[in-house]
């Protein structure tokens, strides 16, 4: 394992990177997420790189999220100024990735949620095999699912993304693929032959023609492909669709209140875990974050970390499942219903001059 928490290799034309953190379950931290967009400059420049990977170490886990205890430990310790710089460096590098000029593949072989998810999904390429785990959790420790999700959970088919964001409910590769969050599917076995095939193609001078490049990554990625089969997912669509397309949270609510299937009754029961606050926060961001670019909506959601890490429900949250490990959070309002939507409004208003995201559009 690397002292920073990531490593680097280069394999033909392949720049590799490494999320090395395999106790942690790979898990982001600051120096990490410098460390990456460092190097991802760097092999910008270098005409010798063509395509780049990146994966995590341990068999595991790709990415579990973001380092959330060391999140909750500047905090206890009084430092909001890490606060400021986890979220704002990480949101700028998930910017930068969705910019990236040449195809970047994310091999999602195994558990993915959170940070991890936005190092991955605004890539050109996401492999998801049987080990895959998808999930954006933050609703459960008092968050909302940042690192873009209110763009790309809103771009996916019908009302998936909103679910999703709600419940963190947990995806496996078949559910990616339906839902457009991988690209491409694979056996687990099959990862080191893909990594091993791109390291062995004549990409030529990157620069030459990227559109050969992606060609030739995808077919690479076409040569080992495996469907996964069907989308459980699908089969709720339905109720999905009617449920969680309605206008409010608490609407959302109340319809899940008043179904009794087998999936409503599951997902109720879900969501009744979650922080009401976040759950709001999470609907709105959601709704606003489908008429934004990406760059919009980064810069709206660092408004809404800024304000989240000033109230109870997130260190709470973070106590009871991470910390104490009770599994018992006592949130600041027991129900959605308690929460005052001007609160919610709030957390999305503009922040001082000085302390906003800068980010360009695009």
């Amino acid at each position: 394992m690397s002292d920073v928490g990531v490593n680097f290799a280069v394999n033909g034309a392949v720049g590799e990177i490494y999320l090395d953190r395999p106790k942690a379950l790979n898990a982001l931290t600051l120096p990490m997420v410098d460390a990456i967009h460092q190097q991802m400059r760097l092999w910008e420049r270098d005409d010798a790189i063509a395509v780049l990977t990146i994966e995590g170490t341990g068999g595991k886990a790709f990415c579990a999220g973001g380092d959330i205890r060391g999140l909750y430990d500047a905090h206890q310790n009084n430092q909001p100024e890490l606060l400021d710089a986890f979220y704002r460096r990480e949101y700028l590098l998930n910017h930068y990735m969705s910019q990236y000029p040449k195809p970047c593949i994310a091999l999602l072989d195994g558990i993915t949620m959170g940070g991890g998810v936005g190092v991955s999904v605004h890539g050109r390429y996401r492999l998801v095999t049987e080990k895959t785990m998808f999930a954006m959790p933050e609703t459960g420790i008092g968050f909302f699912p940042d690192v873009g999700g209110g763009y790309f959970l809103p771009r996916c088919p019908g009302e998936i993304g909103m679910y999703l964001g709600l419940t963190g409910a947990r995806l496996g590769a078949a559910d990616c693929l339906y839902a457009g969050i991988a690209t491409h599917g694979a056996h687990s076995s099959d990862v080191a032959n893909v990594k091993q095939a791109l390291a062995d193609a004549d990409f030529g001078a990157s620069g030459d023609d990227p559109q050969s490049v992606c060609r030739q990554v995808e077919s690479i990625l076409k040569q080992y492909a495996h469907d996964h089969g069907s989308a459980p997912i699908a089969e709720n669509r339905g109720e999905i669709d009617t449920i969680f397309g309605a206008d409010t949270i608490g609407e959302v609510m109340v319809k899940l209140e008043q179904s009794l299937s087998v999936f409503t009754v599951k997902t109720l029961k879900m969501i009744k875990t979650k922080s009401p606050m976040a759950l709001a926060v999470t609907f709105k961001q959601i709704r606003e974050g489908a008429m934004l670019d990406l760059a919009s909506d980064l810069i709206m959601e660092f408004r809404l970390s800024q304000r989240m890490v000033e109230k109870p429900d997130l260190f709470e949250g973070v106590r009871a499942v991470i910390v104490d490990k009770d599994q018992k959070p006592r949130w600041a309002q027991a129900e959605v219903g308690q929460v005052d939507p001007r609160d919610v409004d709030g957390f999305f208003a503009p922040l001082p001059d000085d302390k906003e995201l800068t980010i360009s559009h695009g």
